[in-house]
C-alpha cells in the first residue's frame, strides 16, 4: 500500500550529476520537494559524478535537503545491474528517478524502496503514472516538476523567478566591488563550450556603446576565460571585472556571482551557468543562443529577451549581429537595485 505524502519518511532523488546551470534550474524542484514531503528525510543522490548541491550551491539547499551523496555508482555501466544492491541495502519510502535511460532506471530501481517514480520507457517502471495522453514538456525544469506532481499528488506551478538566500558576507563583498546605486551593465561572454560563445569583440563593441551612454560595463569573467582579461581591459578601460579584483580567496564562488548579479541593472549573456545565476539573481537579461535550445533550459526570470542565431540564418553564434544585441539591451528595462 502506498503511503500518503505526510506518511513518507524518506525520499531519494536520483540524478546523474549536476553542473551549475542544472543546479539552479532544479531549485524549484528542491523547494517543492521539501514542501511536498515535510516530514521526510530528503536525500539527493548523484549516481554518476558530482552535484553542485554538495559544495558550490550548498547554501541554497540548506534546510531543504538533508543528505547529498556524490559518485553513487548508479548509471555508470549496464554491468552494475549484476552487482550487489546500491547504497548497501538502504531503504527509502520513495525514489524519484529524474532521467530517462532505461538501464539506469533499472539500476536505480534496485535501491530498496516502496514507491518508485521514473519517466524512463514512458513510466514503465513507475509505481505511479501520469494521466493517459501525457506529453513530456520540452523544459527540463517542468519535466522535473511534473515528476514531483506525480509523486506527491500535488500541483507544483512553474515559477517565473525564485527567491534565494545570499549570505550577508557575499552581499557585502558585492557592494564593495560595485558600490554605485545604479548604472552597472553586465556582460558574461564565457560559457562551458566555446561554440556557445558570441564573439568577444562583439561583446566589447556593445560594452563600448554602454560606456558611451554613461553606464559602467561589468564583465563577469570565470576561470575558463582568463586569457580574455587583457583584451577586455585594453579595449574597454572603464569596465570593471569584479571577480578579478575581489579578494583572491573567493574561488569563483557562485554565491558571489549571484550577489554581483543583484547589483546589475541588466546584462547580456551566452547560454551558460552565469546566465542562470544572473536570472536567479533577478537581473533583466538579454540571452544569446546558437547551437543550444532555449526551450529546454530557459533561464529562470520573467524579464528576458532571447536572441537566437537561427533568426539570422545560422545556428552559429557569429550570425547574431551587434545591432540586434545593442538594441535589445537598450530596450530592456532596468531593475531597481537590491539593497
Amino acid at each position: 500500500m502506498q503511503k500518503s505524502a505526510n506518511e513518507i519518511k524518506s525520499v531519494l532523488v536520483y540524478v546523474g550529476l549536476d553542473r551549475l546551470g542544472d543546479g539552479l534550474l532544479k531549485l524549484p524542484f528542491v523547494h517543492g520537494l521539501r514542501s511536498s514531503f515535510p516530514k521526510a528525510k530528503l536525500t539527493w543522490f548523484a549516481g554518476k559524478e558530482t552535484t553542485v548541491y554538495a559544495k558550490a550551491l550548498a547554501p541554497l539547499v540548506d534546510g531543504h535537503l538533508d543528505e547529498v551523496i556524490e559518485y553513487g555508482g548508479v548509471g555508470l555501466e549496464p554491468m552494475e545491474l549484476l552487482r550487489s544492491r546500491p547504497l548497501k541495502g538502504r531503504h527509502f519510502d520513495l525514489i524519484i528517478d529524474t532521467q530517462k535511460i532505461v538501464w539506469t532506471s533499472l539500476s536505480a530501481w534496485r535501491i530498496r524502496h516502496d514507491t518508485f517514480i521514473s519517466p524512463a520507457a514512458r513510466f514503465l517502471f513507475s509505481s505511479k503514472k501520469p494521466p493517459r495522453g501525457y506529453k513530456s514538456p520540452k523544459a527540463m525544469q517542468r519535466q522535473m516538476l511534473d515528476l514531483l506532481e506525480i509523486a506527491s499528488g500535488k500541483k507544483i506551478p512553474t515559477p517565473s523567478k525564485l527567491s534565494i538566500g545570499i549570505t550577508g558576507t557575499r552581499r557585502g563583498e558585492a557592494q564593495r566591488l560595485l558600490p554605485k546605486v545604479k548604472g552597472y551593465i553586465g556582460f558574461a561572454p564565457g560559457s562551458g563550450g566555446r561554440p556557445k560563445c558570441w564573439p568577444l569583440d562583439r561583446y566589447i563593441e556593445v560594452a563600448r556603446h554602454v560606456a558611451e551612454q554613461g553606464a559602467t560595463p561589468v564583465f563577469i569573467i570565470g576561470p575558463q576565460e582568463q586569457e580574455w582579461i587583457d583584451e577586455i581591459t585594453a579595449a574597454v578601460p572603464d569596465a570593471i571585472l569584479p571577480l578579478q579584483i575581489a579578494p583572491a580567496d573567493h574561488g569563483f564562488d557562485p554565491m558571489l556571482t549571484l550577489a554581483l548579479g543583484e547589483r546589475l541593472s541588466k546584462a547580456v549573456s551566452n547560454d551558460s551557468g552565469i546566465a542562470h545565476m544572473l536570472a536567479v539573481a533577478g537581473t533583466p537579461l538579454v540571452a544569446l543562443y546558437g547551437p543550444t535550445v532555449y526551450e529546454k533550459f530557459p533561464p529562470m526570470t520573467d524579464t528576458i529577451t532571447v536572441i537566437k542565431a537561427e533568426e539570422f540564418g545560422s545556428r552559429e553564434m557569429s550570425a547574431i549581429p551587434v545591432d540586434a544585441v545593442s538594441q535589445a539591451l537598450d530596450a530592456l528595462p532596468e531593475r531597481a537595485l537590491v539593497a
